[in-house]
């Protein structure tokens, strides 16, 4: 629980590791219980300048989650299959033909990278890392593909702007709902009755409406 002075969220890496050990280890959680018709989706919330923090958190929860026993899971641990956007779109880049014989598409946008303006690179990367036609089966493939419990979804700020997170998790709606899903954000998820949910990246880019996710700094465990 947190303290009386401040959200979880706020709260020093010890903390929010154990609210996050608690609510992911839990019955509730893993049973997914009282959403209310709502998507196992959830955000987990740092500022940027926790990346590296956060980054430890996450390899610790995969560890820990790992080694428990969970009654509800006939006593064995919590197997935590692991997306991370970034390393997935170059895995996607590399498979796609470039320019030369032997050369990848990977290879062809490190070459114009410095050359060509941003906007640009942005529009050729969206093309090719097409959120529906092509980043979605590639997750859904590796869900497909893992005995898992839970996905931690990770990389979003590497991939902004070129990958939006509410996209993402809007076309997962139909893909990975079957398990709980955590999406390691960096920046916060506000809601207000006024605006409505939002996810906004390094608590300054506005990154669109998503309403059906929950903040797990904020779910009980």
């Amino acid at each position: 629980m947190a303290s009386m002075n401040g959200k979880i969220s706020e709260q020093p890496m010890a903390v929010r590791f154990d609210h996050l050990l608690g609510v992911i280890s839990g019955q509730r959680f893993l049973e997914m219980r009282g959403l209310n018709n709502d998507l196992p989706f959830y955000i987990c919330e740092f500022k940027a300048a926790e990346a590296v923090e956060m980054e430890r958190v996450r390899r610790q929860l995969v560890t820990r989650l790992a080694n428990m026993s969970i009654p509800c899971l006939q006593g064995r641990g919590i197997q935590v299959l692991e997306i991370n956007l970034y390393d997935l779109s170059v895995e996607l880049l590399k498979t796609r033909e470039g320019s030369s014989e032997q050369g990848c598409l990977w290879d062809d946008l490190l070459a114009i990278e410095q050359e060509v303006e941003k906007e640009q690179l942005l529009e050729t990367l969206q093309n090719v890392l097409g959120i529906e036609e092509y980043l979605i089966p590639a997750i859904g493939e590796r869900l497909a593909a893992s005995e898992y419990d839970v996905l931690f979804l990770s990389g979003i700020g590497e991939v902004f702007p070129y990958i939006r997170s509410h996209n993402v998790l809007n076309n997962l709606q139909s893909t990975a709902k079957s398990k709980p899903t955590v999406m390691f954000f960096p920046g916060e998820y506000r809601y207000s009755l006024e605006q409505g949910a939002s996810l906004e990246l390094f608590g300054l880019l506005h990154d669109d409406k998503y309403y059906r996710a929950f903040n797990i700094f904020e779910t009980q465990a």
